[in-house]
């Protein structure tokens, strides 16, 4: 029989021991598991021993930290000055941002506060019509007393020190007038610069970084509709660069215009949009320079497709030949992207003539229509100018002591103001006989005796470089000019002799002017039909061509 099949049946081995484990390996800063670890410092090295054998002792912790105090103090001390200066100029700021027009009620005419206590000082009105107003919140439409009577015809001083009066209560003082623009440096803001063609160099305000900080300037050249006729604008132009780089005024363009005919405005308009960039415009320039008439041209331009500045038109500050119209900064509504307009208070120089003669007188100092040269002699019949006195009104006395041969004076200024010729031995005694009368301003024998007369005194000594055109201007602060030239080139058969006078002789003027009255002597204006003939443009490199501010009209 066979044996039954049986399972098969398996039992567990034994399992083998584990393999040992290996000595796990250190972990080194090469090792990327390797954690970070502070580095010890290494213990300074001890000072080698003294020669009897005892070293100096290391620096305790109170060493160390006395160390650095002291390291600190004498920082402090070397930085003290600049930090001084740092908070001087932070102080300052702070005064001059504390002058920015607020919101305070005033003209919108010439910017005074509005008050209702003296009625003979500026931004008088009367108190019910304050009230009035007040009440219906239309404050910035009220006209004060002074611009009524300005808008009138009436000249009313409100600047003590200039138009002939001392001050006193109803008077702003220039000082006053340059302290609320002092703020201006400190804001952001673009700067138009006004400078009258006329009175060039008495109104170029060559210190207006004192006002305008860092922002960045145009220049804008008014009244060249006054320039005599048949003047070529494009020799203008070169000769107001080529002035702007050589006072060293860093500009963004130059721009001749006029107010009244609204010729170059139009380019004003388009370089301010371009140039403003969110930021305030500020209208600058020296007294009786302009600045409102410019304004109301601005106005007046961009309203044809401005509706903001269509609407500031109702509302713009007074014109007036007095200087000081505008006392203090009038914020006008006249863009629609943004950031206003600003009409300053102009600033007062005290060596222009309009500082020194009465308030009555000023408008004879303002020409009205186009300069026509008066010549002196007019021609070769007339008498030679060595030995003779020029007198311009009262205002200016030219004494002839040497001219070469002809040599005549061209005056451009005011129609209003004549020129006499009499001899310099006659002079001292026609001005006293005949100031006030034939020699005006100042009109009137009141005026006259409380005269100061011609203290400033001014020797020049004038060389022709070149017979075909005019060695210089003698320009007159606040009047105008004279141009220096000769009556006509000496022919070919002219002798040798007569040339010679020409080349080494020299003019020798005196120029008499009131005490504060600056003299300027300067390159020629090219002006007249002549000047596009004897002007000659600056050659410059295209680097030089590049860095000059471009000029438009």
């Amino acid at each position: 029989m066979a044996s039954p099949h049986l399972p098969f049946l398996s039992f567990p081995k034994t399992p083998p021991p584990p393999p040992p484990l290996a000595s796990p390996k250190p972990l080194t800063l090469h090792s990327p598991l390797a954690l970070p670890s502070r580095p010890r410092a290494t213990p300074a090295a001890a000072p080698p021993p003294d020669a009897a054998g005892a070293g100096p002792a290391a620096p305790t912790r109170g060493d160390r930290f006395l160390g650095r105090q002291l390291a600190t103090e004498a920082a402090a001390r070397v930085l003290a000055p600049d930090d001084a200066e740092r908070r001087r100029r932070r102080k300052e700021k702070r005064r001059a941002l504390a002058r920015k027009p607020s919101g305070l009620a005033s003209c919108y005419g010439c910017g005074a506060p509005l008050q209702t206590a003296e009625d003979a000082a500026p931004g008088y009105v009367d108190p019910a019509t304050y009230d009035l107003k007040k009440r219906h919140h239309q404050l910035r439409t009220v006209l004060c007393g002074r611009c009524k009577l300005l808008s009138h015809g009436h000249m009313v001083t409100a600047v003590g020190g200039h138009g002939g009066y001392p001050g006193g209560k109803q008077f702003v003082s220039a000082e006053e007038l340059r302290e609320k623009l002092s703020y201006l440096r400190h804001e952001k803001a673009l700067i138009v610069k006004l400078v009258d063609i006329v009175d060039f160099n008495g109104s170029f305000l060559a210190r207006v970084r004192d006002f305008a900080g860092a922002n960045p300037i145009i220049l804008v050249i008014t009244k060249v509709d006054l320039l005599p006729r048949d003047t070529d604008l494009n020799c203008i132009g070169d000769w107001v660069v080529e002035s702007v780089v050589k006072k060293k005024l860093n500009v963004l363009s130059v721009h001749l215009t006029s107010s009244k005919s609204l010729v170059g405005i139009t380019g004003v308009i388009s370089e301010i949009q371009q140039e403003k960039k969110g930021r305030d415009v500020y209208i600058l320039g020296s007294a009786n320079v302009g600045k409102s008439a410019f304004i109301s041209a601005l106005l007046r331009t961009m309203a044809y497709k401005d509706p903001v500045a269509a609407a500031a038109q109702k509302y713009k500050p007074i014109q007036s030949a007095v200087p000081g119209t505008t006392l203090g900064p009038i914020e006008i509504e006249a863009f629609l992207g943004g950031g206003k307009l600003y009409d300053t208070p102009g600033v007062h120089l005290h060596h222009r003539q309009a500082a020194v003669i009465h308030a009555d007188d000023l408008p004879s100092l303002a020409p009205q229509s186009r300069l026509k040269g008066r010549c002196f002699p007019a021609n070769d019949t007339d008498v030679e100018l060595s030995g003779n006195s020029l007198f311009w009104a009262g205002l200016v006395r030219i004494d002839v002591v040497k001219a070469l041969p002809r040599t005549r004076l061209t005056f451009y200024g005011p129609k209003k103001l004549k020129v006499n010729v009499v001899p310099t031995t006659e002079a001292d005694e026609f001005y006293k006989t005949e100031v006030g009368v034939t020699l005006t301003p100042p009109t009137g024998t009141e005026r006259a005796e409380g005269w100061a007369g011609l203290q400033g005194v001014r020797e020049l000594k004038i060389k022709y470089e070149e017979l075909d055109r005019p060695a210089c201007d003698i320009a007159i602060s606040g009047l105008g000019w004279i141009s220096v030239e000769p009556l006509g080139v000496p022919s070919n058969s002219a002798d040798s002799n007569g040339e010679e006078e020409y080349d080494d002789g020299e003019l020798h003027l005196i120029v008499q002017v009131p005490k504060p009255v600056e003299v300027f002597v300067r390159p020629p204006l090219p002006v007249g039909k002549a000047a596009s003939q004897w002007y000659r443009y600056q050659e410059l490199t295209e680097e030089e061509e590049e860095l000059r501010p471009k000029w438009h009209y």
